[in-house]
């Protein structure tokens, strides 16, 4: 699992470990967590980097439309993954 710094708008900066990532229509998601322990909140953070952007640039994603449709996603692939490893 990778750990990742994210700047935030005010300058400030949050950690996250990358749990799984995917790309939907054209646009990358990230599904992250706040900590490696069994009590971590999960997030799901959406790219909205300029297309000849050299850095990244990803922000939570709050339209409860997009969320549940990207959270299924992600909930296949890491089923997918857990029936690879069995």
């Amino acid at each position: 699992m990778e750990k990742t710094e994210f700047r935030l708008d005010d300058g400030t900066k949050e950690t996250f470990f990358v749990e799984e990532q995917t790309v939907i229509g054209g646009v990358s998601y990230l599904l992250v967590s706040d900590s490696m322990e069994d009590e971590a909140s999960a997030y799901i953070k959406k790219d909205i980097s300029e297309p000849e952007s050299e850095d990244a640039c990803y922000e939570m994603v709050e339209d409860e439309k997009e969320l549940n449709a990207v959270f299924r996603v992600f909930q296949e692939l890491m089923s997918e993954e857990a029936s690879l490893e069995e």
